[in-house]
């Protein structure tokens, strides 16, 4: 070996930091491993929000919860699927009772953590479902603290300093005082961080802001650029290092207590996609650039199992002109009043308002009985004037070349709209009629949307008698192609409890641990609540940790 550590880590993104936390908690030194110029993978880049059940901030304030009614929940969605190794009810269990002491490692380690106030679980009409919610996000963070590690941190989707909770009501600030007051709050506060000279970042910048401040204090070590691509095991099999690229040189790097591989999924590799989850593509995921998949494949070199390859995190996605790498996340879009969707038939088809993940696992099934990829999405000039349509803000003027490239259809009638779009005028004529009806009682009789707490939450508080449901009448009327995307891949190997990675025997591979996508979901086929992703992979990376460092008995 070049060089060696006590714990080596690929992949920078949840899970990482909070591991080697844990391993410097301890005395025991570890590298990160990050294949990119930037830390944070995927995590950095989205919303940074955690779902814990029964975790430290919900009894202060007056939320009900408990192990036991998680995992009531959690049987509720599928609970032991024969289909879903990874989602195992012992799985499940260690999770619900390892989430809560991981957020309160990270609090002692003096992260700063919150709880949103209200956000529904996905189903919280189950059993066990929560209409308060799970869920745990950084506070604000400074960046400026990084000093220089600050051009290292992987950018975020919200450019704005403002909270989670407080973005998502800015998006209805045409409509609701609230929107309104939470406007001149960011406002308010991106003048006042100038002043002070402070660059205040959110959602998942924030977490792994935090993240790294908290490992570069206690000495963890960095390589960017740093391609693994290769296992080192010894010969009888236990995994004993890395080989990786770094400035241009091939460096073994070997491992005391093992390696945690979480280098994400396969969202950004075609043949993979092809080989596993046929008919979606590289162009709608919103995951990172290193999310390639060759360490689930260097994994299965050695022997691991993999399981749920087919599963992906879903994702309400929209193709503007200007799109690069990102597609543009329109879940909120599809979810508000005066908008349903069709498929290329012509015909609704799904319910709007729900867990994007079904959402993707839906439309991807319908499309195998009737052509709905892309689907349309349905509008209004009621819908422009009062809320955002693929990150633009509310109001019926939007960019010419939308309309030029045809990614922004219009007609002054529903039959000059369905035109545009090659509908049957006739078809999307009767579905717009028997959705107005629906909005007009408030009631979905044929997809139940806004009948969950869930749903609502999505839709527009200040509309009635429905947050969600809204009729479509007022022309011009307008059409935008939506594509079942997704924030990241939701299959990998297969880890056991301690987040070991098992061979097909079920035998766990020594001295190799794995945790993110890198991983078949604990949460099986199922996307709880907001932060089913990146809980579990913090959550893996804390027990990997405290395995690899035989600290269970240790005060953390």
């Amino acid at each position: 070996m070049d060089e060696t550590f006590d714990f080596v880590v690929v992949g920078s993104g949840g899970g990482s930091m909070c591991a080697a936390l844990v391993m410097a908690a301890v005395g025991k030194k570890t590298l990160i491993l990050e294949k990119t110029d930037l830390i944070g993978g995927s995590t950095a880049m989205a919303g940074g929000v955690m779902w814990i059940p029964n975790n430290p901030f919900q009894k202060p304030e007056g939320v009900e919860d408990s192990y036991d009614k998680a995992l009531t929940y959690l049987d509720a969605l599928g609970g032991d699927r024969a289909n879903a190794p990874g989602g195992t009810r012992e799985r499940q269990m260690a999770y619900l009772s390892e989430a809560p002491k991981m957020i309160d490692f990270l609090i002692d380690k003096g992260i700063k953590l919150r709880r949103i106030p209200y956000w529904p679980d996905y189903n919280d009409d189950l059993p066990g479902g929560s209409e308060e919610g799970r869920t745990v996000v950084a506070e604000l963070f400074d960046s400026n603290e990084l000093g220089e590690w600050k051009k290292k941190l992987r950018p975020n989707f919200l450019a704005l300093p403002a909270k989670l909770d407080e973005a998502m009501k800015v998006g209805r600030f045409k409509t609701t005082w609230a929107g309104k007051r939470m406007l001149a709050r960011i406002v308010l506060r991106a003048v006042t961080q100038k002043i002070q000279g402070k660059h205040y970042v959110t959602a998942g910048n924030a977490l792994q802001g935090r993240m790294l401040q908290a490992a570069v204090k206690a000495g963890v070590e960095f390589r960017t650029d740093a391609a693994v691509h290769r296992l080192v095991t010894d010969a009888k099999g236990a995994v004993t290092g890395v080989v990786a690229t770094i400035d241009g040189k091939e460096t073994r790097i070997g491992s005391r207590n093992g390696v945690l591989v979480n280098a994400g999924g396969f969202a950004r590799n075609q043949r993979m996609r092809d080989k596993y989850q046929p008919g979606t593509s590289v162009k709608w995921t919103y995951a990172c650039v290193g999310d390639t998949g060759e360490m689930i494949e260097e994994m299965m070199r050695i022997g691991a199992d993999i399981a749920q390859m087919e599963e992906m995190v879903g994702c309400y996605m929209a193709l503007p002109p200007e799109v690069n790498d990102t597609p543009s996340m329109v879940q909120g879009d599809v979810s508000s009043p005066h908008s349903m969707m069709v498929d290329q038939s012509g015909v609704r088809f799904i319910r709007e308002a729900q867990s994007y993940m079904t959402f993707g696992q839906q439309m991807l099934a319908h499309d195998k009985i009737t052509p709905c990829i892309p689907s349309w999405m349905i509008f209004d000039t009621q819908y422009l004037k009062k809320y955002m349509l693929a990150g633009s803000m509310p109001g019926t003027k939007k960019p010419q070349n939308w309309y030029d490239s045809g990614f922004l259809k219009k007609g002054e009638t529903i039959e000059e709209l369905a035109a545009a779009c090659k509908l049957d005028p006739r078809v999307l004529r009767a579905q717009v009629d028997r959705f107005n009806g629906f909005a007009r009682n408030g009631k979905d009789e044929d997809f139940h949307r806004g009948d969950r707490a869930y749903d609502n939450y999505l839709g527009d508080p200040a509309h009635k008698p429905s947050p969600t449901l809204g009729t479509i009448e007022k022309g011009p009327f307008y059409a935008v192609e939506i594509y079942p995307g997704d924030v990241g891949t939701y299959g990998g190997v297969v880890t056991d409890v301690q987040a070991r990675v098992l061979r097909e025997d079920g035998s766990p591979i020594p001295g190799l641990y794995a945790t993110g996508t890198s991983t078949a979901s604990v949460m099986g086929r199922s996307y709880p609540g907001a932060g089913s992703s990146i809980g579990p992979a913090f959550t893996w990376g804390y027990v990997a940790a405290k395995d690899a460092a035989n600290a269970h008995n240790l005060a953390l």
